[in-house]
Parts: C-alpha cells; sequence; structure tokens
C-alpha cells in the first residue's frame, strides 16, 4: 500500500513524504523507529491519487461512552474484555459473537451482536459493521478497533478500549460515590424540615396565635415559611416543577451549557476536581488512541469529543489546530494553565519532544486519577462534620425560634 503522509520530527520540523507499507500500522511503526511522529497518513490509489481517511461523525453522549439505552458500563467493559480474550485464543470472530450472544442477558445487546454476527460472515470488518450502530458504539470504540484491525492487533485494541472503558468508569463511579452521601443526608434534611412544617409548626403557630404574644423574628420567620407551605401547596410545587424545567430547557442551550461548565470550574472544592477529571481523561483517551495508530489529527478530534465541557474542547481543538500546521501541541496546554494543570503541558512537550506522547499522556492519566481518587475519599472524610454542623445549625434555629418563646411563656407564667 501506498500513503501520502505528513509526519513530525523530535524537534518540530514537519516533513511530506510518500511511502509504501503493508498497511498503516507498518507505516506508523517503521516511522516511529526513525524517529516520526505522523500528523495525518492519506492511503494513495493506483492513480497516485487519495483523499484522507476521516472517521464517520458518531454522537458521543459525554464521558460514559454508552451503548444502548439499559446497556451499562460494565457491560460495555465485558464486551471489549472478553472479545479480546477470545480472539487472542484463537477462536474464529464469529464463533467469539455466538459465545457473548448466549451469554448476554439483554435482549438489545443480543440484537446488536447478532447484527455484527451477520456482517461479520458476509464479509465485512467489525468497524464498518459496528458503524451501523451509531447509538451503540462510539466514535472512540470504532477507531480503535479500525486501528487495531489495520494493524492485525484486533485482541490488543479491544484489551485498550476495555481499559480506558473500566477507567472511566471507575473514575466516574468514586467521583459519584463521593457525592451521594452528602446528597442523601441534604435531601433527607430538606424533607424532614417539610414534614415539620407543614405538620408541627401549625400546631404551635395556632397555640401562639391564641395567646396573642409578640414573637421573635426568627419565630415569625419560621411560620411565614410554614403558612406558604400549607396555604400554597400546589403553586409552589408547580413553580419547583416550573423552575426546574426552565434550568433544565436553559443548560441545553449553547449560552446555559457554557454557564453551567464555567460554574463547575469554579465552585469551591469541586472546580480542581473536575479539573484534573478533564485532564485525566484527556490524556488517557489521547494516549489510547495514539497507541492503536490512530494518527495524531484524527486521536485529537475524537479525544474533543470525548471529553463535556465545552473550555476543554476549546483548548483541544485549538491543539488539533496546531499540529495541522505542523507547530507542537505543548504549547496549547501550557497556556491553558487554568483548565489543565502545568504538569500536562511539560509532560505533552517531553513526549512530543521524545517521541514518546503517548507514554507520557498515559502517566499523565495515572497521576490524575490517583489524584482524584485520593481527594475524593478525602472529600467524604471533610463532608461528614461539615454536614452535621449544617444539621446542627438548622435544629438549633428550628429550636430557638419555636421552643423558645414556648419556654419564655413558662418562665413568664
Amino acid at each position: 500500500m501506498k500513503f501520502k503522509l505528513k509526519a513530525k520530527t523530535a524537534a518540530g520540523e514537519e516533513k511530506e513524504m510518500t511511502r509504501e507499507a503493508a498497511d498503516k500500522f507498518a507505516l506508523f511503526h517503521e516511522l516511529k523507529s526513525e524517529g516520526l511522529i505522523v500528523v495525518s497518513a492519506q492511503e494513495m490509489d493506483e492513480a497516485g491519487s487519495g483523499t484522507l481517511s476521516k472517521l464517520n461523525s458518531i454522537d458521543l453522549n459525554h464521558l460514559s461512552l454508552p451503548f444502548i439505552d439499559d446497556v451499562n458500563a460494565q457491560d460495555k467493559i465485558l464486551f471489549a474484555k472478553n472479545l479480546s480474550s477470545m480472539l487472542a485464543a484463537g477462536l474464529p470472530m464469529s464463533r467469539c459473537l455466538a459465545v457473548m450472544m448466549k451469554q448476554a442477558k439483554k435482549d438489545k445487546l443480543k440484537k446488536v451482536l447478532a447484527g455484527l454476527d451477520e456482517d461479520i460472515k458476509k464479509g465485512v470488518a467489525l468497524n464498518a459493521a459496528m458503524k451501523k450502530y451509531p447509538k451503540v458504539f462510539n466514535q472512540l470504540f470504532i477507531s480503535m478497533v479500525s486501528a487495531g484491525e489495520e494493524s492485525g492487533k484486533l485482541s490488543e485494541a479491544l484489551d485498550i478500549v476495555g481499559s480506558q472503558m473500566e477507567k472511566t468508569a471507575l473514575l466516574q463511579g468514586k467521583i459519584k460515590g463521593a457525592l451521594i452521601y452528602p446528597a442523601v443526608i441534604f435531601s433527607a434534611m430538606v424533607g424532614v424540615g417539610i414534614l415539620m412544617m407543614i405538620y408541627v409548626v401549625p400546631t404551635l403557630t395556632s397555640t401562639f396565635q391564641q395567646l396573642h404574644i409578640e414573637l421573635p423574628l426568627s419565630t415569625r420567620i419560621v411560620i411565614f415559611i410554614s403558612d406558604s407551605l400549607t396555604g400554597y401547596s400546589i403553586e409552589i410545587i408547580i413553580g419547583v416543577i416550573a423552575l426546574i424545567a426552565f434550568f433544565y430547557w436553559a443548560s441545553k442551550t449553547k449560552v446555559g451549557m457554557r454557564m453551567t461548565d464555567w460554574s463547575v470550574l469554579h465552585i469551591p472544592v469541586i472546580g480542581p476536581l473536575v479539573k484534573e477529571t478533564n485532564s485525566a481523561r484527556t490524556a488517557r483517551t489521547f494516549s489510547s488512541l495514539i497507541a492503536s495508530g490512530v494518527t495524531v489529527v484524527e486521536a485529537l478530534t475524537i479525544t474533543e469529543d470525548v471529553v463535556q465541557n465545552s473550555y476543554y474542547k476549546e483548548v483541544i481543538r485549538k491543539a488539533r489546530k496546531k499540529i495541522e500546521v505542523g507547530q507542537p501541541i505543548a504549547d496549547v496546554f501550557v497556556a491553558a494553565e487554568n483548565l489543565y494543570p502545568p504538569f500536562v503541558g511539560e509532560m505533552v512537550a517531553v513526549g512530543e519532544e521524545t517521541g514518546q506522547l503517548s507514554v507520557m499522556l498515559l502517566k499523565v492519566a495515572v497521576y490524575y486519577e490517583n489524584e482524584v481518587e485520593q481527594k475524593t475519599k478525602d472529600m467524604s472524610t471533610i463532608v461528614e462534620p461539615f454536614l452535621m454542623i449544617v444539621i446542627g445549625a438548622a435544629v438549633g434555629f428550628f429550636a430557638i425560634s419555636m421552643i423558645g418563646p414556648t419556654y419564655s411563656l413558662v418562665d413568664a407564667s
């Protein structure tokens, strides 16, 4: 096969050349041994012309890499890992898919596997068969499978995909786990507060009204809230639903998404965690794609789709434009130190200089994944006493507001 390509030297010099190789993977391996990084590769036809291969645009639904409606992350990981293991053991693709169809417990996943098996038997490549299910297999998955098929190392590519998804799911699980506890406690506190306002406070209020005593400001505030909840409950429920619907709609608009992304990055405690999570996700995705033989430009395009925050998308988009004109991408990450920690830019620079970009990015991913893991543990430890203080303050305010006047009456009598 003949390829027309652009490649960069360790010094950053861009070269355009024509090379012959058995396949794209062999080409990448040969250039890597020469200290070159492939920017883009173009397979040429017999007439000597061709166009840069581009991946089909497939919608990505954020960092969970969703398959089908009711297929969770664990199902996706098992699919990639099991297929990789069976292929490594020497089973033909059709046999692998047949085995997984028998093991699958979800009907939708069985239908997808059956469709893949049917296409494989017709001689269709696995990555091409996957493209028929844009809601099942995302661009990252298809790209890495395609690179694996071209290199003859599909099993290894699937193992990388499985590991990538496993790390992503693990990172998400730890963050969600750290947030579940305070969310449950806060919800329970609000629920108990509403019940007291509806059932307990009105009884005390009627007593105060019969005695015709002057109540302190805090007591009047509690009574006002109670009267509002009991007298205008339907209106309040409708208002809350309307407010939630409005914020949900606003969050889907371009301006709303931009404001949400900015707010998340500037929330105390949460902001630094979000930055490190996006740094880990960017580094691991980019590293996995390059290691699988995907060109740098294509890898950056896919990585841009994987990250959720629009500010991070902009940085990666700038990096892609830099590499397209032959400039180092490390400068982009260094300039965006408000989003990516300086360590990211430094490691990318070292990777570009040494031709070990994939290895350096993997180290970045591991480092920040460990950082996020430790911070989520610390967050759980810090949140508990903070919640106790909030609950104590709420109980204290209620006690002073409602029980205080009662004791004053007793003392007066």
